[in-house]
């Protein structure tokens, strides 16, 4: 039998440290299996798949942008947080079936104070359904959404969450309102691909809007390839709270590493600081 592997598409996909990430996991327990990155664009999902499901070795893989949504149509059985926030960042196998779960929610839930109230969200895509499913476990109850096409948004993500007939705690921002988007905010997250290797970067206007959040809020940046981006550097020169994408990625990386090989990686957390070093190095 050929050696157990499981993978992360996306495209693009050369920025992902998702390999260095299980293999080194991989490599302090001891397992003989391997972790690769696979570039799969859109037109490419459904041979993708078909050709893994023939595969005994392939035990599943993270998905990233801009896949999260589209990689649905191509599993058997979703989870309850995949059903939850209509995206994906992982797809295992399991008695046979492709499953989907999204392990992006741990990871946000893992990274924000447990406290979050008003918070701003970047971005209206499967990072930000992941953002708001881990903001409605912790109840917020005034989130902000700035998006390219607020409209699009609403509809998109207005249905997802079940809170009480008329309660509003979603409001919608086009990018030039960011201002009013951010203004008083206890936190700010960005669930977009803008400022990450290989795409756009954060419009001035959005890094300048920083500067009225409250004084002690958290800025997060759900990217991690820059790790250091010009987003958090804002937040940090302005005394906010500055929350690196590694936090995330690492949170969702152990569940799904539990899905593709059976054990949680680190429990303990023991290998924290050499991973983050080797990540950072």
């Amino acid at each position: 039998m050929s050696r157990a592997y499981a993978e992360v598409i996306g495209d693009p996909i050369a920025h992902s440290k998702s390999p260095l990430i299980h293999n080194f996991w991989l490599g302090k327990l001891g397992i003989d299996a391997e972790y690769r990155a696979c570039h799969v664009k859109a037109e490419e999902l459904a041979d993708y798949f078909a050709q893994r499901r023939g595969d005994a070795a392939w035990r599943g893989c993270n998905v990233t942008i801009p896949h999260k949504l589209a990689v649905l149509e191509f599993v058997d059985d979703t989870g309850a947080m995949v059903s939850a926030v209509g995206a994906t960042n992982c797809v295992f196998v399991h008695d046979g079936l492709l499953r989907a779960d999204n392990t992006d929610i741990y990871g946000v839930g893992d990274a924000i104070p447990a406290d979050a109230d008003s918070i701003c969200v970047i971005g209206a895509g499967g990072a930000a359904r992941a953002a708001l499913a881990a903001l409605d476990q912790a109840e917020a109850k005034d989130v902000r959404i700035l998006a390219r096409d607020p409209a699009k948004a609403e509809a998109n993500l207005s249905s997802l969450f079940d809170r009480a007939p008329g309660y509003e705690w979603l409001r919608y921002f086009p990018l030039d309102e960011a201002s009013q988007a951010m203004s008083g905010a206890s936190g700010v997250i960005n669930a977009s691909p803008m400022g990450m290797t290989g795409q756009a970067g954060m419009p001035p206007e959005l890094l300048d809007a920083i500067a009225l959040t409250q004084a002690e809020a958290f800025v997060f940046d759900m990217v991690y390839s820059p790790l250091h981006t010009p987003f958090l550097a804002e937040g940090a020169k302005l005394g906010r709270k500055p929350i690196d994408g590694l936090v995330m990625l690492v949170t969702q990386a152990a569940y799904a590493f539990r899905m593709f090989f059976g054990v949680h990686p680190d429990p303990d957390g023991k290998f924290d600081a050499e991973l983050r070093e080797m990540l950072t190095a």
